[in-house]
């Protein structure tokens, strides 16, 4: 299961790790920062449950979803109560597991409208559109999840680890050259058949989208 759930979401754009028990998935989840956890109760080593009880214990607030193939109510009721922020009983739909996700991973700190925006850029995480003025957009998943970083952060330098980080998966092997080539290939499809220069090279840093009121 976790093998098809890596796929189905990377297929969808978003960078991936896997731990295959309550040990590894603590690990993991306490070196790197993540938009949101999706917990197994049923984890060798030790269960869900204890996995995030511990998380929540240290400190972390990482939005966590629970997923169990109990539908007993106390099951629920043990895991809410642990500091899951939600519970999806197996079976489950692919696409619910993902509108469920976006949904937690807009409830932390940060602003996470439906549909970002900045200009005349727009992108929507749920139908997985994006828009250059009335123009849409036909971008692969991972240019999807780039422009998606981008205007989450406008104005802001992404250093190219942090854009690996952030659209690659914690074992990518790759180098950052891969980044270089997916903003060549993004800039071809929102900069370039628009006469605009939006996606900008800081030199010896990364990249940054210009802010619309300095465009």
């Amino acid at each position: 299961m976790a093998r098809l759930l890596k796929r189905g979401l990377e297929e969808e754009g978003h960078a991936v790790d896997v731990g295959v028990d309550g040990p590894e998935g603590l690990w993991l989840a306490t070196e790197n920062s993540y938009a949101a956890i999706v917990l197994d109760v049923m984890l060798p080593g030790f269960d869900g449950f204890e996995l995030c009880r511990k998380l929540r214990a240290a400190g972390d607030w990482t939005p966590v979803l629970m997923l169990t193939a109990r539908d007993a109510v106390d099951d629920r009721v043990r895991g809410l109560d642990a500091g899951a922020d939600d519970y999806l009983v197996k079976p489950f739909s692919l696409l619910e597991l993902g509108a469920r996700l976006r949904a937690l991973a807009r409830r932390d700190d940060r602003a996470r409208p439906a549909v970002l925006s900045e200009g005349d850029l727009r992108l929507d995480p749920a139908t997985k559109r994006a828009w250059r003025g009335a123009a849409e957009l036909a971008l692969s998943p991972k240019e999807f999840v780039l422009l998606e970083l981008f205007l989450r952060h406008p104005g802001a330098v992404l250093t190219r680890s942090q854009i690996l980080e952030a659209a690659w998966d914690f074992a990518y092997d790759g180098t950052s050259n891969v980044v270089d080539q997916y903003v060549t290939y993004l800039r071809r499809k929102i900069d370039v058949p628009f006469g605009r220069h939006d996606i900008e090279t800081v030199r010896g840093m990364g990249y940054r989208l210009r802010p619309a009121d300095q465009a």
